[in-house]
């Protein structure tokens, strides 16, 4: 089989021509041209290129003992008993890794890679490479686990079935490679909460890689913090600096910095609040100041409140100008009076289906239900479940609103407090397309 081929060839599509498996290619004999024994293939070099599949650029040979590189030009044959070299000479120096090479070996065989459509981390039991055109690729991942014991015995043959690569994000531990996946690699295709349960089943170096990845972007980051368990969220986040921690928290809602806050200790939760942007400090401080199980401590300050007497389609500019609120706490417009004290509540859906040129006062709820800061969690819950509400604004004693409460945050001091460990319930779809 020719292996004539260049590390700067383009890419062709990984589905079909000839196979080959890492399992299979280590420890191959390495010959000269004449045939004279020179080592054995001690790993397989690719190159990351983004949503392309990985560039076959060579071997790492073992000479001695001594590990040295081989281009993939210099191979004759990949799939024989022996792996023959081209060329009469070999560059004998030691093999260093370059910015962008992964070893299969190494870094990807047996090492747990992110299954990103089923959102876990999974074991990369064997690898495949195909050569559909004039270049081997890595095309696939195995993951299933060897039968072992007396199941190996009776049934001793390995039966392949691969996963296409572009569905598995490496976790490699090597910088320089990283860079070469581009930002945040394919783990920019999963939710926050997704990649806080990874985070949550992650080694400390696994942890640390995906970490580094979601740094790239710091809105995902913020997102994924206010997503993790606190007892982690308050490890990952004590372990850096007061200005890293200020920077993180300044783009998570204010009642999820308050409670990050909350859990760091004493000593360090001045520093940073006195790092946070003036606007994001006063709402943490305002939230910090009520009972943790009152509406108070559970509420956000972010809702979108609007004159009562401007048009239909003048609120539903407004809430179309509202990219910075949480999409659940825009469900509900919030009228207020000449004074400022709530006067109605309009769902977005009565706004879609009012005529435009109506008065928002003629299509509100005038008396809406609301609730005092300090409302105790439970009787919030009630309050939401019977009236089948998604929000519930926090009023003062002068009807002035001062925050919202959305459903997912009752939730998540309703629910038990074990829910972030269990599995999520899967929809009967989730398997469609993939091998059982």
């Amino acid at each position: 089989m020719d292996m004539t081929t260049s590390p700067a060839a383009a890419a062709p599509q990984a589905g079909s021509g000839p196979v080959l498996h890492l399992s299979d290619l280590m420890g191959r004999p390495l010959t000269d041209s004449g045939g004279e024994p020179i080592g054995k293939l001690a790993d397989v070099i690719v190159r990351l290129r983004g949503a392309e599949h990985p560039l076959v650029t060579g071997i790492v040979a073992a000479v001695g003992n001594r590990q040295v590189f081989v281009p993939v030009e210099q191979v004759s044959a990949f799939d024989g008993e022996v792996l023959t070299l081209t060329s009469p000479r070999l560059d004998l120096r030691k093999f260093e890794r370059r910015e962008g090479e992964v070893l299969l070996r190494a870094d990807v065989l047996g090492h747990r890679l992110i299954d990103v459509p089923a959102a876990h981390l999974i074991r990369a039991v064997d690898l495949e490479l195909r050569r559909p055109a004039d270049a081997w690729v890595l095309a696939g991942v195995d993951t299933r686990r060897r039968a072992r014991g007396l199941m190996r015995l009776l049934a001793p043959e390995v039966v392949h079935e691969y996963e296409d690569w572009a569905n598995f994000e490496p976790l490699i531990g090597h910088a320089g490679s990283a860079r070469l996946r581009g930002p945040f690699g394919r783990i920019r295709r999963l939710k926050p909460a997704q990649i806080a349960d990874l985070l949550e089943e992650a080694s400390k170096a696994e942890e640390t890689e995906i970490l580094g990845q979601v740094h790239a972007d710091p809105e995902l980051e913020a997102d994924v913090f206010e997503e993790l368990d606190e007892d982690q969220a308050t490890r990952l986040l004590g372990a850096r600096t007061d200005t890293e921690i200020a920077q993180v928290l300044a783009r998570m809602r204010a009642d999820d910095a308050a409670d990050a806050i909350a859990e760091l200790p004493q000593r360090r939760r001045q520093p940073i609040i006195d790092l946070l942007p003036v606007g994001q400090r006063t709402k943490v401080l305002t939230l910090m100041g009520f009972n943790p199980t009152s509406a108070g401590g559970l509420m956000g300050m972010d809702f979108l409140a609007v004159p009562a007497d401007i048009q239909v389609v003048e609120a539903l500019a407004a809430v179309g100008g509202s990219s910075s609120l949480q999409p659940e706490a825009l469900t509900s417009v919030h009228a207020l009076d000449e004074h400022g004290r709530l006067c109605g509540v309009v769902k977005l859906v009565t706004l879609l289906q009012a005529d435009p040129a109506a008065r928002l006062r003629d299509v509100y709820d005038d008396d809406p239900v609301r609730i005092g800061a300090d409302t105790d969690v439970v009787d919030v819950a009630v309050l939401m479940s019977d009236y089948n509400l998604i929000t519930i604004p926090v009023v003062d004693e002068n009807r002035t609103m001062i925050g919202l409460i959305t459903v997912d945050d009752v939730l998540e001091v309703t629910l038990p407090e074990d829910w972030r460990r269990r599995e999520a319930a899967e929809p009967p779809d989730s398997h469609r397309g993939k091998r059982e």
